[in-house]
């Protein structure tokens, strides 16, 4: 059984190296992205028993999964559930890097039009990352990372 979570600040390849997983490993793929918002404009989080649930719904479905954000609160209802977290640490400038050519997600934006008119958003929260005290955060990832107690991988580079 291989159970993942894989956290790290927004752009930093969390989907991407999910996807990746799913796709070698045929591990089911929750971003959890997909179940923290409400659909409003603006956006807002949904509450978090209805997303904790969801969650757990999927991981109990599975014996094999990964599961991928920046919801440090979702991350730590996940942890006692995976054997395995990897923390995706890059530095702020990849990130915004990795944003500025990010391909459209499909799921989460009408058109790669909408995606690329919240660029400049995402960039500035990007940039917060070390600097916020939130469940986004820096400090709430390492938090995460160091209390695992099974196999753990950080990566500070997109070379992982």
């Amino acid at each position: 059984m291989k159970k993942v979570l894989i956290f790290g600040n927004s752009a930093s390849g969390k989907s991407t190296l999910a996807l990746k997983l799913h796709t070698e490993q045929g591990l089911s793929h929750l971003d959890l992205d997909c179940l923290a918002w409400e659909p409003t404009a603006p956006p807002t989080r949904k509450p978090l028993n209805e997303s904790a649930s969801n969650m757990l719904t999927f991981i109990e479905a599975s014996d094999n999964w990964v599961v991928e954000g920046c919801y440090s609160d979702l991350l730590k209802i996940a942890l006692p559930h995976a054997n395995e977290v990897i923390f995706l640490n890059l530095p702020i400038e990849d990130c915004i890097k990795n944003a500025k050519s990010r391909p459209w997600e499909h799921h989460k934006y009408e058109t790669k039009a909408a995606q690329d008119a919240n660029l400049n958003m995402l960039i500035e929260w990007i940039s917060e990352y070390k600097k916020r005290n939130d469940t986004f955060s820096e400090s709430t990832h390492l938090e995460i990372y160091n209390s695992f107690e099974g196999k753990k991988s950080m990566y500070t580079s997109n070379r992982h």
